[in-house]
């Protein structure tokens, strides 16, 4: 009788890939975790329950087979495993590596809820997509037969890249509009290196360009190409621009010098990780080498500044933020990370004004949690006379982000938008208002993750897919 390979949570316990040492990480930008082992990853995927009901798929944003592909690992068929990832997720070597999964698949896993400790799918996720590069078996799009259909993606992130493949693997003509110089959105200029190496993204590019997508770099619409334009040369519109417009705070103080976006930070640190040129970085504007450093906010890309900052030789990173500690958006690993590494969390504490021409310290006052809010998480108040100064050389806000004016920018005002800016369109197909034209990612469904930008872009292309051959049907009757 065969050895059960699998349900072996009991006997192993979970174990992570080694974490490199927090002083030895943070002076450089690579990926802070190691790589599986073969071996290891069989044994950590075999620690799945294989559940009738797998919480873990069902809280996918994707819906990955999850249980079938850890099985796979655990029996050495990392082919299969591969293949049966990629049919669900266009990017699973980027998931895993920056996917919340202690929120998502990993936070919900059965083993978990009953004290054995979750099975690593992340890492495990990782692992076998590195490994199918490894040995040759991602493949660029090969359609057994090309369509007419044309489609037009406006932005190069991880929405509009989903869709482009689920297209071209169609045989839909793609062409994708950017109007920076390199594609990948903010997993190319947004996401640092220790949480996602550019190599890994570049790769896939390369991969969707030998597969015949078509890319339009430093080609903004509304100036380099119009949007009737657009329409005029395809069948089909996707708009997967993203949401870049910096939420601003309105205190006293705020125009001061030294005070800039974190999404400006960001890219100028990525661009130096590429080899770029940025004056901005070099004049020291945006380069915390030496600085005492205050982030202000407690998401995700709060993380992504600290942490980075520490990495350019600030001499002090605090971050700023209103609430407590369990009650920050932000991964809880990421924050685990960072204080590893030497971030200072003041809890509890927002920003009332700054100091300064250039500045040179941010007032804080201090809050406390009153009742809950309208999204039944407690609202932060202020505490009367609680206020002190901060000193600071650099202050990098990260409040978030909100849509462009899309309609006023790419003179289409008839394209609705929802009332906070996004594009208002159908959530299943994710067409617009208008005919033709579809919106996918955090343009519709606001600032998000990378996981859902995927799903959004390829639901859209099987949206544009099923239209298509309607009308060929039509046509042809």
């Amino acid at each position: 009788m065969a050895k059960q390979p699998m349900l072996k949570f009991v006997d192993v316990e979970r174990d992570m890939p080694e974490k490199r040492p927090p002083n030895l990480r943070a002076s450089d930008f690579h990926e802070i975790y190691a790589e599986y082992a073969r071996e290891k990853a069989a044994e950590q995927a075999s620690r799945c329950s294989q559940c009738g009901v797998p919480y873990c798929q069902s809280h996918c944003p994707l819906h990955n087979n999850i249980p079938d592909w850890l099985r796979m690992t655990a029996e050495g068929r990392l082919q299969e495993a591969y293949e049966l990832s990629q049919a669900t997720n266009t990017f699973p070597e980027i998931c895993g590596r920056i996917c919340p999964q202690d929120r998502l698949c990993e936070g919900n896993c059965v083993i978990e809820q009953s004290g054995h400790g979750t099975v690593t799918i992340g890492s495990v996720e990782k692992y076998i997509t590195d490994t199918a590069w490894e040995n040759g078996w991602v493949k660029p799009a090969a359609p057994s037969q090309e369509r007419p259909e044309s489609v037009g993606i406006i932005g190069a992130g991880p929405g509009g890249l989903a869709a482009a493949d689920v297209l071209r693997r169609n045989g839909v003509q793609v062409t994708v509009y950017e109007r920076a110089d390199r594609a990948g959105g903010l997993l190319t200029y947004g996401i640092p290196g220790f949480k996602l190496e550019k190599d890994v993204v570049m790769k896939r590019i390369d991969q969707l360009e030998q597969g015949g997508v078509t890319f339009k770099m430093n080609c903004a619409v509304g100036e380099d190409v119009s949007f009737a334009d657009l329409q005029a040369s395809h069948d089909a519109i996707l708009i997967a621009t993203g949401v870049y417009k910096s939420r601003e705070l309105p205190a006293p103080g705020v125009g001061a010098g030294g005070i800039v976006k974190a999404i400006d930070y960001l890219t100028a640190s990525n661009r130096k990780s590429f080899g770029d040129t940025v004056p901005e970085f070099d004049s020291g504007e945006l380069n915390a080498e030496g600085k005492r450093v205050v982030v202000i906010g407690g998401g995700d890309t709060a993380m992504d500044c600290v942490r980075t900052a520490v990495r350019q030789g600030a001499t002090s990173v605090k971050c700023l933020y209103r609430r407590d500690k369990n009650n920050m958006p932000g991964s809880q690993r990421e924050v685990a990370n960072a204080e590893e590494e030497g971030v200072d969390f003041v809890w509890l504490s927002a920003p009332k004004g700054f100091t300064g021409e250039t500045v040179d310290g941010v007032i804080v006052e201090k809050m406390r949690l009153g009742a809950p809010d309208a999204t039944g998480r407690q609202a932060p108040e202020l505490i009367e006379g609680s206020d002190y100064t901060e000193g600071a050389d650099l202050v990098i806000k990260a409040l978030g982000f909100e849509p462009e004016d899309l309609p006023a920018l790419w003179d289409v005002p008839e394209l609705a938008v929802t009332r906070w800016g996004t594009v208002k369109a159908d959530f299943q197909t994710h067409e617009t208002n208008m005919p033709g034209v579809y919106a996918c990612g955090d343009i519709q469904r606001g600032a998000s993750l990378v996981v859902w930008a995927i799903r959004d872009g390829r639901e859209a292309a099987d949206a544009m897919l099923e239209t298509f051959n309607t009308k060929t049907q039509i046509a042809a009757e």
